[in-house]
């Protein structure tokens, strides 16, 4: 029986992009590209990784991310190579979690950019 897929979700403050639902989830490291193209990394060993905005020279924009950790799920290396660790050398190897995501900063604050409804869209009916 496999574990279940994990599934973190993306939670934010004003400045600061980290994940809930982090269950099962190890060695954690979280790449974040700016608009700019200035790449950060935060790594958690346990835990989420928490991305904090820097408090000077914030470019306002679309921030990606990607996200990667071990999962507490195993696999078998098919094809081991020796890595000189001797009776230490592992046969199997932990399952990644690889996910990836963005988020808004305007005007040095993270946000939530307001969703387009499709109703808001559409002409209204008469006699509604």
């Amino acid at each position: 029986a496999f574990a279940a897929e994990p599934e973190p979700v993306q939670q934010h403050n004003s400045n600061a992009v980290w994940f809930e639902n982090w269950i099962g989830l190890t060695n954690a490291s979280m790449k974040v590209v700016d608009p700019t193209g200035k790449i950060e990394e935060v790594f958690a060993a346990s835990g989420t990784p928490v991305y904090r905005l820097s408090t000077e020279n914030v470019a306002d924009g679309i921030y990606y991310y990607e996200l990667s950790a071990a999962t507490a799920e195993t696999k078998k290396i098919v094809n081991p190579i020796d890595n000189g660790r001797g009776d230490a050398q592992r046969d199997e190897t932990n399952v990644p979690f690889n996910m990836s995501g963005k988020f808004v900063v305007l005007r040095n604050v993270i946000i939530t950019p307001k969703e387009v409804k499709e109703e808001a869209l559409l002409p209204k009916k008469t006699g509604e």
